[in-house]
This record gives C-alpha cells, sequence and structure tokens, in this order.
C-alpha cells in the first residue's frame, strides 16, 4: 500500500524513472578459454545514470584472472562488470571477457543479469537476464 503523499502504478512509485536494459552478444568455449562479449542496450523512456551486469558461470574460472577495467570478481563464480551510465534509447559500451575455466569443461551454463540500474525501475527483466549454453567447440553462441 502506497503512504501518504505516495501513488504507485502497477507496484512502482509514480515519478520513479523508468528504463529498459537488454543485453545482446556472443560466447565462445574451446580449450577451457570462454570468450563472452556483450553490448548493453537501454530501450528508455529514461536514461541510466550508472549500471552493473553480474556474470556467473556453472564452472568456476581459474583463480588468477586478468580482467577488464570496471569488472571484479565477487565470487567464486560471479563477476560484476560496471556498465557506466546508458543513454535512453542508447547502446553503452562493449563488455569482453576472456576467462579461463578450471579442468577444461566440455560446456559452461553462462548466466548473467542487471543488479543495478542507478534507481531507474525496469518493468521488463526477460531482457535483461540471459541463459546461455556454451559447448567446447570454439563456434559462438548468439544471445
Amino acid at each position: 500500500m502506497a503512504g501518504a503523499g505516495e501513488s504507485r502504478v502497477s507496484g512502482v512509485r509514480a515519478g520513479v524513472p523508468e528504463a529498459d536494459l537488454a543485453y545482446h552478444g556472443a560466447a565462445a568455449l574451446a580449450g577451457g578459454w570462454l570468450d563472452v562479449r556483450f553490448l548493453p542496450r537501454n530501450h528508455g523512456p529514461s536514461a541510466v545514470p550508472e549500471a552493473t551486469v553480474r556474470l556467473r558461470w556453472s564452472a568456476e574460472p581459474e583463480s588468477r584472472q586478468e580482467l577488464p577495467q570496471g569488472c571484479a570478481r565477487s565470487g567464486e563464480r560471479v563477476v560484476l562488470c560496471r556498465l557506466g551510465a546508458l543513454a535512453a534509447d542508447g547502446l553503452g559500451e562493449q563488455v569482453r571477457l576472456r576467462v579461463r575455466l578450471r579442468g577444461a569443461p566440455a560446456e559452461v551454463l553462462m548466466e548473467f543479469d542487471t543488479v543495478w540500474r542507478g534507481g531507474t525501475v525496469d518493468r521488463n527483466r526477460e531482457n535483461d537476464r540471459q541463459r546461455v549454453l556454451v559447448l567446447d567447440t570454439g563456434d559462438p553462441y548468439y544471445f
């Protein structure tokens, strides 16, 4: 229930900026190396002042990894990457990761989702959550 002087529309406080984040890219696995690249997009209607995405893998990356600027490990199988600001109806910078997975698995399930949207609300969470099964073929799997 909304408090005094506060109205709600579909469970979201009125006046809260709304954005619609989405990610499209590819992942390839070859000989234990996982290459991931994706492009964040904000379909709007509001700009996002700051966004962060979380990547999780079913296989654990090697302990020592060189990650791109803005990315940091957050757990055994989790990496967080800062996306920065995303203009309304705009594209962000492409994110590229190359990680070495322990034991050179034959496949890896990669999941990612938005963990921070800078105070904006995203009513369409389906396009900012991805699950991709990547087989050790060297071929890119697009999402």
